[in-house]
């Protein structure tokens, strides 16, 4: 069985910063904290024109199983930033299909493909 994994807000101390937005609709759906740090590392990037959105869907829950990192917990979490790593708004939502990308609008990226 997988192990939750060990996730600390290292990553906005590296370039991350919440805005008072992110962190009122952080406290008003319930998301914690590990779980945006979560997105952050494990997320798929899906980057467009004007944001960049860190995902975790179902492919980075069966991927990261394998490596006994269990993201249950945070399925469907949406992390979007602008390209400088300010952290716009976060919110929960399991169906991806809106972020398909778009010929020459957006590209899927995984953390270890940039």
């Amino acid at each position: 069985m997988p192990t939750a994994p060990v996730i600390s807000p290292q990553p906005l101390s590296e370039g991350y910063s919440l805005s008072q937005h992110a962190q009122q609709r952080m406290r008003m759906r319930g998301i914690p904290l590990e779980a945006v740090c979560a997105a952050l590392w494990y997320g798929r990037v899906v980057r467009t024109r004007d944001a960049e959105f860190y995902v975790i869907g179902h492919q980075e829950i069966r991927r990261y199983a394998h490596e006994g990192i269990d993201l249950t917990a945070y399925e469907g979490v949406h992390v979007v930033c602008t390209d400088e790593g300010h952290i716009l708004t976060v919110y929960r939502n399991r169906d991806l299909s809106h972020l398909r990308p778009r010929r020459y609008r957006s590209h899927w990226h995984h953390r270890g493909q940039r």
